[in-house]
């Protein structure tokens, strides 16, 4: 639990005032440092700095414990809390909406509409609890650019005409999501790593990472087959350990890559559907998602956007 914040760690009021004067906000942050640099960066004796290890290690250390306490826990915390699509046949497949303190993949073709489902989403926890939504803020990570306020805002507008109708409410609920602009996975893992004490400050009741696959595609490109899983494996681990510490949704997506025995594997916005219907076809009957089986086997559920006969 490295990254378990210490205003969380319920430490003496003097060493916590002390580790946030410095800026040091998580157990990583203290148990990183050697003691002589602990020394100075809280300008204080030997005994001090050895005293707020002493204290960080013990708060963040997890305690041991069984199968039925993590289950008496889980229910304790209400593991049947949903955020609603208003996609009714969706929202009853799902029990309700997307779960609280799961992970949820989003995977489909390019310009299937997950970046538009995503932004309905972030609208629908950032509204009042009276009109449905979560009354919280949105932190939407964003790694190909595709955010666009307005047409969120468009969304909403034709989403929810009654509501968007009332002055000034769209630029409020605007105010609400916290974008991101991510390029690169360095930035990505930097980002999750201060993403606790973010979740604490601003009150966030969902987090959005469009796209993981866009990331990940960047990073394989630079490495060989064996490395690029550790960052992917880091990766997964942190997104479930957010959405089960905060009990908020996380909602990712994922891209499709189209299989060939002749071919080997591509991403599916590779394939040129103008080349003719059997190629095409070809293509279509062999899509499986990015980031391989691992990536399928962590995340909780799995919502696969696809075409048929033209329908969405």
């Amino acid at each position: 639990m490295a990254n378990m914040p210490v205003s969380e760690m319920r430490l003496p009021p003097h060493l916590a005032h002390l580790l946030a004067a410095r800026r040091l906000d998580t157990a990583k942050d203290v148990l990183s440092l050697p003691e002589v640099e602990l020394m100075a960066v809280l300008d204080a004796g030997l005994p001090t700095a050895r005293a707020a290890v002493a204290h960080v290690s013990e708060a963040a250390c997890p305690p041991c414990q069984t199968a039925l306490a993590l289950l008496e826990e889980r229910v304790r915390l209400g593991g049947g809390g949903r955020l609603p699509t208003t996609l009714c046949g969706l929202d009853e497949a799902l029990g309700g909406g997307i779960p609280m303190g799961k992970l949820t993949e989003v995977v489909g073709p390019s310009g299937i509409g997950k970046t538009q489902f995503c932004l309905k989403l972030a609208l629908l926890a950032a509204l009042p609890e009276y009109y449905g939504g979560l009354d919280g803020r949105v932190v939407y990570i964003d790694t190909e650019s595709k955010f666009s306020s307005r047409r969120m805002i468009e969304i909403g507008q034709k989403s929810f005409p009654q509501i968007f109708r009332q002055e000034g409410l769209a630029q409020k609920m605007a105010g609400r999501i916290l974008v991101m602009r991510l390029a690169s996975l360095a930035d990505f893992t930097k980002s999750l790593e201060q993403m606790k004490v973010t979740l604490l400050q601003h009150d966030v009741r969902l987090l959005i990472v469009d796209s993981m696959a866009a990331l990940m595609l960047l990073e394989n490109e630079k490495a060989t087959t064996g490395f690029r899983q550790h960052p992917l494996r880091w990766a997964l681990s942190f997104l479930k350990s957010i959405a089960e510490f905060s009990r908020i949704p996380v909602v990712v997506t994922n891209q499709v890559r189209s299989q060939s025995s002749d071919d080997g594997y591509h991403f599916s916005f590779e394939v040129d559907r103008k080349d003719g219907n059997n190629r095409a076809e070809r293509f279509d009957s062999h899509l499986i998602a990015a980031l391989g089986i691992q990536w399928a086997h962590a995340v909780t559920v799995r919502l696969v956007f696809e075409s048929h006969s033209g329908l969405y």
